[in-house]
């Protein structure tokens, strides 16, 4: 007796006691069989059978998937995408009689009702759009809610790498939160987590979001500067993450947003996890109450000699090293301090004092203040 002939009492028996659409019918033995197509075995095993109420598993759902194909099809409209996944979320009462006929037939080894339904629009949509059926790693994801008939769409992060160089004063690097929703995004600032776009953060995330969409952006800065600090040279390097991105491919070299260019912006597949080790070339001008010791002056390079310790409030310290410094006087009160440091040394602390040992202040013997510091270039290592 082949398979086939095995399963024709058991099906014969269900459709005595319930009415199955083909769908359900054909997906309980499908398996069985080794066959692809539900909706084949369906018809093939019914067809002595005559319909005449609503398939007692899933209410006929399967004969209105045409009504949410139409709705992820709008859903994505906007959005430029390779492949996609499909999710449902589908009644209880639904998935219950499934597990009820499954179980009071001792029909092992099937896939249940909402896995065929998922399968099902995975495979219609894929053939509509001609885009590629994914499930581990897609760049659109869309959830279909039979419940309330709605279409949920999750369109997967982009991560950039890039430089920026700053050439006006008075720009600060972030750029502050929305106040409304304090950076998660919401109406009142477009879902952008920022309501301006006056600050380093907030140009490039707007040249982004004109160019691929999305919502909010998330930064990771390779050191940082004063609002009145330049940035010149190559530029600071920089990572950014937009969420719920609509495009995903654009043209991207140097950009010039005026008081702020780009350099080599591109997009990378991922978002670094660990901090960036990196040296950065300063100059910074500094002015003194007191005329200058040129003794003291001339003895600045052997602040080389050892790591500069920093220590915060809540008591942790670090050390970070200077490669290499050097200075021009100005006049008996100020002076030009050419410096190559290591990343993440507070530079106004190290010039004025405030928990830094040893400092600029300390190692000159007068009180010194940092008037502006300029970066020249950002060596990643």
């Amino acid at each position: 007796m082949s398979e086939y002939q095995k399963i024709i009492p058991i099906a014969n028996q269900i459709l005595k006691n319930h009415e199955l659409c083909y769908h359900c019918l054909g997906r309980l033995f499908s398996k069985q069989l080794c066959l692809s197509s539900n909706k084949i075995l369906g018809q093939k095993l019914k067809k002595n059978f005559k319909s005449s109420q609503k398939c007692f598993i899933c209410k006929n759902l399967f004969d209105n998937l045409d009504y949410f194909l139409k709705m992820m099809i709008d859903s994505t409209s906007d959005y430029s995408y390779c492949t996609f996944s499909v999710g449902t979320a589908v009644k209880p009462s639904i998935v219950d009689r499934d597990d009820y006929i499954r179980s009071h037939y001792k029909l092992m080894g099937v896939d249940s009702v909402k896995t065929d339904i998922t399968k099902e629009l995975g495979k219609s949509f894929s053939k509509k759009t001609k885009k590629i059926l994914d499930f581990l790693d897609p760049e659109i994801n869309l959830i279909i809610n039979f419940k309330n008939e709605s279409c949920e769409l999750y369109s997967k992060s982009i991560t950039f790498s890039g430089r920026y160089v700053k050439t006006l004063r008075g720009i600060t690097q972030k750029q502050k939160s929305c106040i409304n929703c304090s950076g998660r995004g919401c109406r009142t600032c477009m879902f952008h987590g920022i309501s301006e776009f006056d600050s380093v953060e907030g140009i490039i995330s707007q040249y982004i979001f004109k160019k691929f969409g999305g919502t909010t952006t998330k930064f990771t800065w390779i050191g940082g500067e004063d609002k009145s600090s330049l940035v010149l040279g190559d530029g600071r390097p920089f990572f950014v993450k937009l969420q719920h991105p609509n495009k995903r491919k654009s043209k991207l070299t140097s950009i010039d947003l005026n008081s702020v260019k780009l350099k080599n912006l591109k997009i990378i597949d991922k978002f670094p996890k660990k901090p960036i080790t990196f040296s950065s070339s300063v100059k910074i001008k500094i002015s003194s109450k007191h005329p200058l010791d040129p003794q003291y002056l001339k003895k600045l390079k052997n602040i080389c000699n050892a790591p500069v310790m920093v220590y915060e409030k809540s008591g942790k310290y670090f050390g970070k090293q200077i490669f290499f410094i050097n200075y021009k006087k100005n006049s008996s009160h100020d002076f030009s301090l050419f410096m190559k440091v290591e990343g993440g040394l507070p530079i106004r602390r190290f010039i004025e004092g405030g928990d830094v040992s040893p400092n600029i202040s300390e190692f000159l013997n007068c009180e010194c203040k940092c008037d502006v510091f300029d970066f020249h270039g950002i060596d990643v290592q």
